[in-house]
């Protein structure tokens, strides 16, 4: 059966979903979580693309990325999660895929829409009861953008 077309749209906000096979762990230690944003740094100033938010849960991760050109989602995903496979598969001896199936993307198309969608990621490892408040939770763009990480390495 043929894998369902992306929706894309030029200059269109996207919220990206990549989970690990299986649901596994694909942040194990905090230089995991450092590794995959140095990644995102480095995809980001390649393809020139906003990111507006991100969140990187022990098994997902979420992002809300604006593209100019819409094949270059693809591009950049592809580059940002075979990176991190490779690392992560390197690092602890593994062999195979970290990440399961396609990453996922949605077209958001309202400003609202966008605002909400930004308060939903960032809230997302308190829903998950992984911290009690938003800001212990050291990988999400909240503390970025709040301006408690100020190491200009992440400077999105």
């Amino acid at each position: 059966m043929p894998r369902e077309a992306r929706v894309t749209m030029e200059k269109a906000c996207y919220h990206i979903i990549t989970r690990g096979n299986q649901k596994q762990t694909v942040f194990r230690e905090v230089s995991d979580n450092q590794k995959y944003l140095l990644l995102l740094t480095h995809y980001k100033r390649r393809w020139k693309f906003k990111l507006y938010c991100f969140c990187l849960m022990p098994n997902h991760v979420h992002l809300i990325v604006e593209v100019a050109n819409p094949a270059d989602l693809n591009k950049i995903m592809h580059g940002l999660n075979l990176s991190y496979a490779q690392y992560f598969n390197l690092k602890y001896g593994k062999v195979g895929h970290l990440w399961q199936d396609r990453f996922k993307s949605k077209v958001i198309t309202k400003d609202a829409y966008l605002l909400e969608c930004i308060k939903y990621i960032e809230a997302n490892p308190v829903r998950a009861s992984l911290v009690s408040n938003i800001d212990d939770y050291p990988w999400s763009s909240w503390n970025f953008k709040e301006g408690k990480i100020l190491d200009s390495l992440y400077a999105f």
